[in-house]
């Protein structure tokens, strides 16, 4: 009896990872596109905590195969949610206990729901002088590190596994478009945009990766500023990101993301986050400016859920001025990364490292983050 219980929990955990994966394809057209013209987009809201879950599996997975993760040690890292979900998913499955380093910024309702998953959230109350609150956090997971033997960080921003764990979503999509001609991604830790970019480039040589960024983030070399959008972007250089890869980037501003979400809630019964919307306006615009016979693939970070108190509530969104206005029907363009800061939505077809453009330290790379960190001067504008 004891071992068929035995087997019976193993086979539970094995179903609960069996989740992750195999999400759905939509495609999107009118009003982001006109009439038979769209992009098709990657539904990763229909894993259970995200996109995210994907790197939390793959990434707690390799740790312990290395002998980096002993059984039974504490995961710790720094997060504003989605990859929390991803880790509290990992943690249940290999028997792990979780905890996760966030700030005043986050969601209350997506603190308890880490917590009802069986992670132990930990909240840093300042922010670093210099470093914000990413800064502030990080050196809290050290901290813990220190304090608690056999435990173990993923650090996502630089760990190689992150980008590994995006193969899978790779491969579903050439199987379900059997063409891509044009690879649409947000950017934040950049394990998704790498893992499947360099994937998709071997099948097509082709291929035009775009990543989407926020205004306000550091990654492809603008300054940082606070930063309302939680899911993108970086007040660090994350050296997962794969510059290389990309044909170019769109900066896109919170306003013009929230009306993106709209539309697409509005329209095709499916939206999420802030991600998602910055994602979808520039895949909108491609599909309406490029031949109409190019294959768009768009990938959708998240669903609405943990969203209804900011992106998609009237309140929050007049008093942060996300509703004054519509997007411009096309971006500006700018000639190098770091010709002027931008503060809408701009493009650059000429993306290096921005490590070259000012010979910058990449300050901070040593320490664990999560992709959805914000740079914020309070806890209500880093929601």
């Amino acid at each position: 009896m004891q071992s068929l219980t035995k087997a019976t929990v193993a086979s539970g955990r094995s179903a609960l990872s069996g989740l992750v994966g195999d999400t759905p394809l939509l495609r999107v057209s009118e009003p982001l596109a006109p009439a038979g013209r769209g992009f098709w987009a990657k539904l990763e809201g229909f894993n259970p905590g995200g996109i995210k879950d994907r790197p939390g599996l793959h990434m707690v997975e390799r740790a312990r195969a290395r002998g980096d993760l002993k059984p039974g040690g504490r995961i710790i890292e720094s997060t504003s949610g989605t990859l929390g979900l991803g880790l509290a998913l990992a943690g249940m499955v290999h028997g792990h206990p979780v905890t996760l380093v966030t700030d005043p910024g986050l969601e209350s309702s997506m603190t308890r729901l880490l917590t009802a998953h069986g992670a132990r959230v930990n909240v840093v109350s300042e922010p670093h002088p210099t470093g914000g609150w990413q800064q502030a956090r990080r050196e809290r997971v050290q901290r813990l590190l220190e304090q608690h033997p056999d435990s173990w960080c993923p650090d996502q921003y630089n760990n190689p596994d992150n980008v590994a764990a995006y193969t899978p979503l790779a491969l579903e999509l050439a199987s379900e478009m059997g063409h891509i001609d044009v690879l649409v991604c947000s950017v934040g830790t950049g394990g998704h945009s790498a893992g499947i970019s360099r994937v998709l480039r071997q099948l097509y040589p082709e291929l035009t990766v775009v990543g989407v960024d926020t205004t306000g983030s550091t990654i492809f070399g603008q300054p940082a500023r606070s930063r309302l959008m939680r899911g993108l972007g970086s007040s660090i250089y994350p050296r997962n990101v794969a510059y290389e890869q990309f044909s170019e980037v769109h900066w896109v501003a919170p306003h013009e993301a929230v009306w993106a979400c709209r539309q697409l809630a509005s329209s095709h019964y499916a939206t999420g986050g802030w991600s998602v919307g910055a994602v979808a306006l520039v895949a909108g615009w491609l599909a309406r400016t490029m031949p109409a016979d190019a294959r768009i693939a768009a990938i959708f970070p998240d669903g609405p859920q943990r969203y209804l108190g900011t992106v998609y509530d009237d309140d929050y969104c007049a008093a942060h001025g996300l509703l004054d206005s519509p997007p411009a029907p096309e971006p500006e363009l700018i000639a190098r990364l770091d010709e002027k800061e931008v503060t809408r939505w701009t493009r650059c077809t000429a993306v290096v490292d921005p490590l070259t453009l000012r010979g910058a330290e990449p300050a901070g790379q040593d320490e664990a983050e999560d992709a959805s960190d914000v740079e914020s001067d309070s806890p209500q504008e880093g929601r």
